[in-house]
């Protein structure tokens, strides 16, 4: 859960610095709250992530340091552009 949290923090700056004003949160995958737009899960965790939130988009990714998932939310969103789900249920 450490790794999941400092990957959430690090998304939190990367939203700042890029002027986003977007709310992040850490949370466990079965308490994701209803309002969710966007979840940026562990490729582990993504299935259980769409049942959870089957309203949001689920981006997943392999490794916290390195997270492509993350990078694309974060160029999306500056350039206005449409977030979608890569397994295509959202």
């Amino acid at each position: 859960m450490g790794s999941s949290l400092i990957g959430a923090n690090q998304l939190k700056k990367r939203m700042k610095d890029a002027g986003l004003d977007v709310k992040v949160i850490h949370s466990p995958v079965n308490q994701i709250p209803k309002e969710t737009d966007v979840v940026v899960a562990h490729e582990g965790l993504a299935a259980r992530a769409r049942q959870a939130a089957p309203q949001a988009v689920v981006l997943s990714f392999r490794n916290f340091l390195a997270n492509p998932a993350s990078d694309l939310l974060v160029q999306r969103l500056k350039a206005g552009e449409s977030i979608s789900d890569p397994a295509g249920s959202s």
